[in-house]
């Protein structure tokens, strides 16, 4: 028994000297998180209050998912502040880093959800707002790489906060980014040529354009109906939809007709004979040139005289349409038309001719005599 109470004499001071010395530290802790609990309460009444307020406003209505947003920010910071002060009053170095590390990756997500939405929110404010499709893309890109980037930004933070060197890993992306790079060259050149293509804009969604890869006799230009990051595709006036890779692309001369106006000049050369009333020629072209609604008044067409051709005066009209994509179009309806009118007046459109004279004035059998003789 005597053993026992001094045992007991031993245990008994100790743990009400631990007690003594926990007992602060558990009301601290304590009171840190009743008042963290009353704050929470408070605030999420008086949102719900501005919540209310606010609703008379169109922004509110349509992006009711923000005060979602922002007790879930708030309550991630209130988290925040609570578990710093009560590691740093615990004094647990190890949990303490790894509540950083977990909490880092939980403030990952509100931040995703604020990029998110505030890029929602531009798209509405700049994108739709313009005649540009090239703007849509920009934000669907940023949509789609925005969370993947904010994630993996946090999952770095994380590893380096529990004491996980990351610069490894940095240097095995880096390595294994170059690998990737040499194995698939021409498709991440045709990444990098779509982004240079959304920057550098020569062209945009609905832009009408040259086509130099289209089959043969079909179509040589179409409209652009889609700029991707790897190709771009056209359909053509026959319907066809041609795909070209976008490295392709920034290496050639691109001819847009389209991208200041939809006006254009076109040009069409057409012969006379020499015997002709140029005069006259120029009169009729320009009464025809003025016949179809959709060629400009205003430059008015002209007609020059291009060139002496062999067999040919050729001048060339050439006329504004407020249409680019009537240019094939114009051409044969103005042609058509001429040759007409060319017809009724008398006018002659010549052809390629060529006199041959053959000169035999000596006998094949005896050479240098004359056959006269």
């Amino acid at each position: 028994m005597s053993t026992l109470k001094s045992l007991l004499d031993k245990i008994v001071p100790a743990l009400l000297s631990t007690w003594q010395d926990v007992y602060p530290i558990l009301l601290k802790a304590l009171l840190i998180v009743l008042g963290a609990l009353i704050f929470w309460s408070v605030f999420n009444r008086v949102l719900k209050k501005v919540q209310k307020n606010l609703q008379k406003y169109e922004f509110v209505r349509t992006h009711v998912e923000i005060f979602f947003l922002i007790r879930k920010a708030v309550g991630y910071t209130l988290v925040l502040v609570c578990g710093i002060y009560l590691m740093d009053l615990f004094r647990i170095p190890i949990l303490e880093n790894v509540f950083l590390a977990v909490l880092v990756m939980l403030v990952a997500m509100p931040v995703k959800d604020f990029t998110m939405l505030a890029l929602r929110y531009l798209e509405d404010l700049v994108a739709k707002r313009t005649e540009s499709k090239v703007d849509d893309i920009v934000f669907d890109l940023l949509n789609k790489f925005a969370g993947v980037i904010i994630y993996v930004v946090a999952g770095l933070l994380a590893l380096d906060m529990i004491g996980v060197n990351v610069v490894p890993f940095v240097a095995g992306a880096g390595v294994a980014g170059i690998a990737v790079g040499f194995a698939a060259k021409d498709t991440l050149s045709n990444l990098i040529a779509g982004v240079l293509l959304i920057i550098d804009r020569p062209f945009e969604v609905g832009d009408r354009i040259e086509v130099w890869s289209a089959p043969k006799n079909s179509a040589t230009w179409g409209d652009v109906v889609d700029i991707g990051l790897r190709a771009t595709k056209i359909k053509t006036t026959d319907n066809i939809i041609i795909i070209i890779p976008n490295n392709q692309i920034m290496t050639r001369d691109i001819i847009n007709y389209t991208t200041i106006s939809e006006d254009i000049r076109v040009r069409i050369l057409i012969g006379v004979s020499y015997k002709t009333d140029l005069e006259q020629a120029r009169r009729v072209i320009l009464e025809v040139a003025k016949e179809p609604p959709w060629v400009a008044e205003k430059p008015p067409p002209v007609v020059v005289v291009k060139a002496f051709g062999e067999s040919s005066v050729d001048l060339e009209l050439r006329v504004w349409i407020k249409d680019a994509r009537k240019r094939i179009h114009t051409i044969s309806y103005l042609t058509d038309r001429v040759k007409a009118a060319f017809d009724k007046e008398g006018i002659e459109i010549p052809f390629p001719q060529r006199d041959i004279h053959i000169l035999n004035d000596r006998n094949p059998e005896e050479p240098g005599k004359s056959l006269a003789q």
